[in-house]
């Protein structure tokens, strides 16, 4: 239900595999959710998610992911990273909560204290999502996780992917990926259709931050990532 799917949902909506599916849109957490609790048979999740996944099996040739800065996933913090103690994460996606984690660790070598409360007072916070629009003029100090995952590995990042909890059939697959790669190749189309914000730059977002092609050197950051997230 984010901006950076709205591509997706384009090229599902103008496809004939709209016909053959019923689709749901919920926030990354939820989508990750029902997925592993087999109330869906695929789902664009949270890609730290995927080890819970029972029989997980990437099945689109696409994702979101950015080759550095994404401009939608951020640290904010009023004190610099050096100074960085506690850390409220975001309820809606445990993958930036992750890469929060992975970077304070082995890329800053921080150990700091994480906390779920909402209510709770800390030194940053992590926010994804459209929630992020704007919100770089509210604190001394932003961290686009994008960037400092570029900076940490070299690598690009994969946030979320199509994921499926039992074997996809590979005349639904090819379907699947024709009907999402519509939608990227009508990003004109879809900016057209969502509102005016003088908050961000939505044709830069959505045509050059986001970087929606699961290339091979997205499954290699991605493996990483994983190999990372065991770690912690």
């Amino acid at each position: 239900s984010y901006t950076n799917t709205k591509p997706f949902i384009y090229g599902i909506m103008h496809s004939a595999i709209i016909d053959k599916i019923e689709l749901s849109l919920d926030i990354p957490s939820d989508c990750a959710a029902k997925l592993i609790a087999g109330q869906v048979d695929i789902g664009l999740i949270p890609v730290a998610a995927i080890p819970q996944v029972p029989n997980a099996n990437i099945v689109a040739d696409y994702c979101i992911g950015s080759v550095g800065a994404v401009n939608s996933v951020f640290i904010f913090s009023e004190v610099d990273a050096s100074e960085i103690k506690t850390v409220k994460l975001d309820a809606q996606s445990r993958t930036s909560n992750n890469l929060a984690k992975v970077l304070f660790k082995f890329h800053w070598k921080k150990e700091v204290i994480f906390t779920t409360d909402a209510d709770a007072v800390t030194d940053a916070i992590v926010l994804i999502g459209d929630r992020t629009f704007g919100k770089q003029k509210e604190y001394a100090f932003s961290y686009d996780m994008g960037e400092e995952w570029m900076n940490f590995t070299g690598l690009p990042f994969v946030y979320a992917a199509w994921v499926a909890n039992k074997t996809i059939s590979q005349e639904f697959i090819e379907e699947f990926n024709i009907a999402l790669s519509l939608g990227l190749s009508s990003r004109a189309l879809v900016l057209k259709d969502l509102p005016e914000r003088d908050d961000i730059d939505l044709e830069d977002y959505l045509l050059h931050k986001l970087d929606f092609e699961l290339s091979d050197e997205k499954r290699k950051a991605l493996d990483l990532f994983l190999s990372y997230i065991a770690r912690l």
